[in-house]
């Protein structure tokens, strides 16, 4: 190969390279640079060379001690830089966060005649790491408990009591209405309790037909009924030695409940089709949003198991009885959707705060996950204001956290297609759930999909 070709081929090696190049004289001027590095700055090739390199505007590039000849570059006075996190400025004036590695160029003799540099776009890296340290910092937060957000004295009381339950091995049962956050208080409980090192099994009562509940929970044999063509575990014998949660038990049918009756007093399963007995250790949380009492007395829930699994009882307060939490849970939870969706959404107005301390929150927790996520919809940056709540919300006049709620109100303004989609989304597809969302009829919400082309 010669001279000529030889320069040609590794001018095309260093423009193909992916790192910013920049190689520089004794004086800082730049020499030469890659493409990368024009992708990188947004400068091109002819407003960087024969300039300082300080015009890269990079964190790392100076000694941060001065004297009275100034700043003396980093480089040259430390021999070398290895991967070292900086920032530097580009042409548009936006920071951009790199990895940087730097060495000496010396001749023949050993003279420092200069000095070349790369650099890595590490700007994804840095906004994963800053994602880690908010999750971290919001988990250890002195208003958190086991992930579970309150400072209010009804969940000062439960986080109490929480943290004496799971020191326990009696079966407790946790009361609740829908969206109060039963299963993180059952996961707080095993998590803060001897049997942590164990497994913590979830089951839902509610989301299975009878036959299908026992198998889950106790397992089945080969050929127990049609299409059971393997043997199978149950939930009882994969929890063995940690805590079954049994989510929803008031709606489990009153053979199923028969037969954990028998669990928990002799601490044994039967799989579905199978008459040998199976030795479990197993500590059982079970959760309900409905009054087991009343149950009872309808004849749906057995006494004996009632006092069975109600060892420890746990109530959780509405969010309609915290209302002192709510500013505490609205920034949580902006804060999370501002890191999901990169949304500029800077906060809530005191306006829009107001519409959401005097509501009833039927739904609880997670219906105010669903509208935070719902202004982050209609917002389009800045800060949200009483015009981007679900009308729902906006439309109910202010009273009273004690105040009974009144009928909602169709709203008459229009529905941003954005807003009727996450609803849909939020809502997994049921239209009266997401009609619920955006505080109009199913019929209207017919009427939108239809209007937006959206089945």
């Amino acid at each position: 190969m010669q001279g000529n070709d030889y320069s040609r081929f590794w001018e095309m090696v260093i423009d193909t390279m992916m790192e910013g190049l920049v190689v520089v004289d004794m004086t800082g001027t730049i020499l030469s640079v890659n493409q990368a590095m024009e992708n990188l700055t947004g400068y091109s090739r002819q407003e960087l060379v024969g300039r300082s390199c300080a015009v890269i505007r990079s964190d790392s590039c100076f000694d941060p001690q001065l004297t009275e000849k100034g700043k003396y570059c980093a480089l040259f006075q430390c021999g070398q830089l290895k991967r070292a996190k900086c920032a530097l400025v580009k042409k548009d004036g936006s920071l951009l966060h790199v990895l940087k590695n730097a060495a000496l160029l010396r001749d023949e003799q050993g003279n420092v005649v200069g000095g070349v540099e790369t650099f890595v776009d590490i700007s994804e890296v840095v906004a994963q790491e800053r994602v880690i340290f908010r999750l971290r910092r919001e988990l250890t937060r002195e208003d958190s408990f086991q992930g579970i957000l309150g400072k209010s004295p009804a969940m000062q009381q439960l986080f109490t009591l929480v943290s004496s339950a799971a020191q326990s091995e009696a079966p407790v049962v946790i009361y609740g209405e829908s969206g109060t956050g039963k299963e993180l208080v059952a996961a707080a409980i095993h998590k803060l309790s001897p049997r942590s090192n164990g497994p913590f099994i979830k089951v839902n009562s509610a989301a299975l037909n009878e036959s299908l509940l026992e198998s889950e929970l106790f397992g089945h044999v080969k050929g127990a009924f049609t299409g059971a063509d393997r043997t199978r575990i149950g939930r009882f014998e994969a929890a063995n030695g940690g805590d079954i949660f049994l989510d929803e038990i008031g709606d489990m049918p009153l053979a199923t409940q028969a037969k954990l009756l028998r669990v928990l007093q002799e601490k044994v399963i039967e799989k579905v089709g199978d008459l040998r007995s199976i030795p479990v250790e197993v500590r059982v949380i079970s959760a309900t949003n409905k009054n087991l009492g009343t149950l009872m007395a309808d004849g749906r829930f057995r006494e004996d198991l009632y006092y069975r699994i109600g060892v420890i009882p746990i109530h959780l307060p509405p969010l309609r009885q915290r209302p002192e939490d709510i500013p505490l849970l609205v920034e949580t939870f902006i804060e999370r959707a501002r890191l999901k969706t990169k949304k500029l959404i800077q906060g809530i107005s005191k306006a829009a705060l107001d519409f959401l301390l005097h509501y009833q929150w039927p739904g609880n927790i997670r219906e105010l996950i669903n509208v935070i996520d719902y202004t982050f919809v209609v917002c389009p940056e800045g800060i949200i204001l009483p015009e981007h709540l679900p009308v729902s919300i906006t439309q109910k006049p202010l009273a009273g956290p004690n105040t009974a709620p009144p009928r909602p109100k169709t709203g008459e303004r229009a529905i941003p297609k954005e807003a009727v989609l996450q609803a849909m989304h939020t809502a997994q597809g049921k239209k009266s759930e997401a009609a619920r969302l955006l505080g109009i009829s199913r019929v209207t919400l017919w009427k939108y999909l239809k209007e937006h082309n959206t089945h």
